[in-house]
């Protein structure tokens, strides 16, 4: 699930918030689901063999070519615009090294910072370098809301400068204001940099929130940016962006005259202090670097009705994870098991079923397995710049991150399903798999996950966009015992060497899950109606345009 920068300041997660509402009832015939096979792929793709399925390593490469040898089991075709099944994605990849360089001057003293221990690199390579020492400003969060009347550039000049700012958002109980206690598009670092750069800035300096004061903290964020930096070739250029361990921002902004306790205090109660720190920043990286192609595996199965097989569902998932890196209890490969080779083997699974029962499927389906999610959602935003099917042409995207893994469940939530009338295709199915559509509790809520996995960027494409999980209702758990275990995988498993076969799982819930997606993706394909985006999505803008350029 989701890049480094995604999860900078949220690494625990499972999953968002919906509601739902009836639709009339289509039950399509389906063959069954095999936890057999969901094992199997699983096991394959899990293993030590493939070594994590780092983003353009062999081990990827290896689960690729096994995902295309299971779409010709299936008889998929493979679309005219790929490479026998393969969509060829050229990225370019970077590795920070030790050697790296990064200065604060005060006068005539120099500290230089350690990667890893005082700072970690967002961005990569020598677009980010700093090659002269350069002013640093703090400017509170380092956000600018129109809609919410906050500006924390306001009467500041950061033109190359080196902008300082907390990271996260102002607090606030107030659901209009910030999204209250959930976290908006504002918090995220990507955003921050964004605007740093659209003012004339150098780069940006975050300062993590003090939960990684805690050494263990940030020892697990250190992980997270331990692995390759990889971008899409076509968008590799970034400036300097960096975040600081508290503990070493308390020591610069002391000497600045400015506590970080205080600092903090005040911002958070509206009292922005924005200023020149006393001291400037140089940065020179030393980075291996690379030039390579991963590829998107794409099954396409036809729909059979004369004029809504031109229309097309997508069914995606992805298969990488992260590969080799830190050993934790002297296991270095992180497995990525959950995450998400038990979600592509869901997505073989409803290949094999729908494709058992094309005859009644009335549009297309395309099955998607996407590289370089946990590098930034990479194979999605590659794929939607260059679409197999004409986005207009797109009637909706099923994206599985993951699978129920706990216990059987008798309700299912859909992440985003409220933004668009696929809360009411998700009410059908959930009603064919005997199952109740549920909402999350606020912990997850606040995780806003419909923007943190590859369904986010089908949306911002245009296309109506579900992520599904398991609602709480479990039938051997109760609600607290199904949360304590959600809370201890993404604190124990979620990005570590643990999230292997070994642990604890149940396939039968896996199983329920994927019979239930199944009943979606073959109700999508068959339903009379398409699914519309609310008058009130942010998305329908776009959706209107691609249906107008026939794009």
């Amino acid at each position: 699930m989701r890049k480094k920068t995604r999860h900078l300041f949220a690494i625990a997660g499972l999953l968002g918030a919906m509601q739902c509402f009836a639709q009339t009832k289509f039950e399509p015939v389906l063959g069954e689901i095999s936890r057999d096979s969901l094992r199997q792929h699983m096991a394959f793709l899990g293993s030590d063999a493939l070594a994590g399925r780092g983003t353009g390593t062999p081990g990827e490469l290896a689960a690729a070519d096994y995902l295309r040898g299971v779409f010709r089991r299936y008889n998929l075709q493979s679309p005219r615009q790929t490479e026998d099944y393969f969509q060829m994605i050229p990225m370019h990849g970077s590795l920070p090294l030790a050697e790296s360089v990064l200065r604060i001057h005060y006068n005539e003293k120099i500290i230089d910072l350690n990667l890893g221990s005082d700072y970690l690199l967002m961005k990569t390579g020598p677009q980010t370098f700093v090659s002269q020492p350069v002013e640093m400003v703090f400017a509170g969060y380092g956000i600018v809301a129109p809609e919410f009347d906050y500006n924390d550039y306001q009467n500041t000049d950061v033109r190359g400068k080196i902008v300082v700012a907390l990271s996260g958002e102002p607090p606030s109980e107030n659901p209009a204001y910030f999204n209250g206690k959930a976290e908006s598009i504002y918090a995220l670092p990507e955003a921050k940099l964004r605007q740093a750069i659209s003012r004339g800035a150098l780069g940006i300096l975050l300062i993590a929130d003090q939960f990684y004061t805690n050494s263990q903290h940030w020892e697990r964020l250190q992980r997270e940016f331990t692995f390759e930096d990889v971008t899409l070739a076509y968008r590799s250029v970034s400036q300097f962006s960096a975040v600081l361990n508290p503990v070493t921002a308390y020591e610069l902004l002391q000497k600045s005259g400015i506590p970080l306790d205080r600092l903090r205090q005040n911002t958070e109660q509206g009292q922005q202090e924005n200023f020149t720190l006393n001291s400037r920043l140089s940065f020179k990286g030393e980075f291996i670097e690379r030039n390579f192609r991963s590829p998107n595996v794409i099954g396409f199965l036809p729909g059979n009705d004369p004029v809504l097989a031109e229309r097309t569902v997508i069914v995606s998932a992805h298969y990488d994870h992260l590969g080799i890196g830190p050993a934790v209890a002297g296991d270095s490969i992180y497995n990525g098991v959950f995450d998400n080779a038990a979600g592509v083997a869901a997505t073989l699974e409803i290949a094999r079923v729908l494709s058992e029962s094309r005859e009644n499927l009335r549009r297309s389906v395309l099955f998607v397995l996407l590289t370089g999610e946990e590098k930034g959602l990479l194979g999605s935003q590659f794929y939607v710049d260059h679409p197999v099917v004409p986005l207009f042409q797109t009637v909706a995207n099923v994206n599985i991150d993951g699978l129920a893994m706990f216990d059987l469940f008798d309700d299912i939530v859909g992440i985003g399903a409220e933004l668009s009338s696929l809360d009411a295709f998700l009410a059908n199915a959930a009603g064919a798999t005997g199952l109740q559509v549920a909402n999350l509790p606020e912990m997850i809520v606040m995780m806003q996950a419909f923007d943190r996995s590859d369904q986010i960027a089908f949306a911002q494409a245009g296309i109506p966009s579900v992520l599904t999980m398991e609602g709480l209702n479990y039938r051997n758990l109760t609600p607290a015992e199904g949360l304590r275990l959600i809370r201890e995988w993404g604190e124990t498993r979620y990005h570590t060497p643990f999230d292997d076969m070994y642990q604890p799982m149940n396939l039968e819930a896996a199983r329920l899950h994927t019979r239930f997606l199944a009943q979606l993706c073959a109700i999508l394909a068959s339903s009379d109606d398409e699914p519309q985006w609310h008058s009130n999505s942010r998305f329908r803008t776009v959706r209107l345009q691609t249906i107008a350029e026939k794009r």
